[in-house]
């Protein structure tokens, strides 16, 4: 790959449901690229010293949305950045405006079955601590498939492959076919 055109990319953002592989994918890509990875969801616990489980019980999703908020201002005013954000991040119409009009926003897709399989047993993951974690995933894509879209540069299917070569496969996606 030119060197010199992976040197001008702007910040890229990734967004998809839980388990759709923004982390692990991201990690990959940020490597390839000679840059620094970051996981959104990871900076709000670190800035508050809180986990995600325990900010979402003691004030809400709404108080979680506005710490995300703030992190993703913070975030994406920085360069030479992979940034891997939490699943919920662009039910926020500013969030949506901020990653769309900064950087570079991959949309991760995967289906509900293997968004299943792979957050099963997480237990940092408030909204699928439910009698039926399955439905609540089906609910939440059916409402955030459109604004994952609507955000989105790049769509890429993340269930098939291994997340390294989905990396490359992102960084060819932008590579032959510049869409900022």
């Amino acid at each position: 790959m030119p060197k010199q055109a992976i040197d001008t990319l702007p910040n890229i953002y990734l967004v998809g449901p839980m388990g759709a592989g923004k982390t692990t994918v991201g990690r990959h890509l940020a490597e390839i690229l000679g840059r620094e990875f970051v996981d959104s969801d990871h900076e709000i616990e670190e800035k508050t010293g809180a986990s995600i489980p325990w900010i979402f019980e003691k004030e809400g999703e709404t108080g979680f949305r506005q710490r995300e908020k703030q992190i993703l201002e913070e975030l994406t005013q920085l360069g030479n950045l992979v940034l891997a954000t939490g699943g919920g991040a662009i039910t926020q119409q500013d969030n949506r405006h901020v990653l769309r009009t900064r950087g570079i926003v991959i949309y991760l897709f995967a289906p509900v079955e293997i968004q299943l399989q792979r957050t099963y047993r997480d237990k940092n993951r408030p909204l699928l601590q439910v009698e039926y974690p399955e439905k609540k995933l089906q609910e939440l894509l059916k409402v955030r498939d459109p604004l994952y879209k609507e955000v989105a540069h790049y769509i890429v299917d993340t269930h098939n492959g291994a997340a390294r070569d989905l990396a490359y496969q992102i960084l060819s996606n932008i590579l032959e076919n510049p869409q900022i």
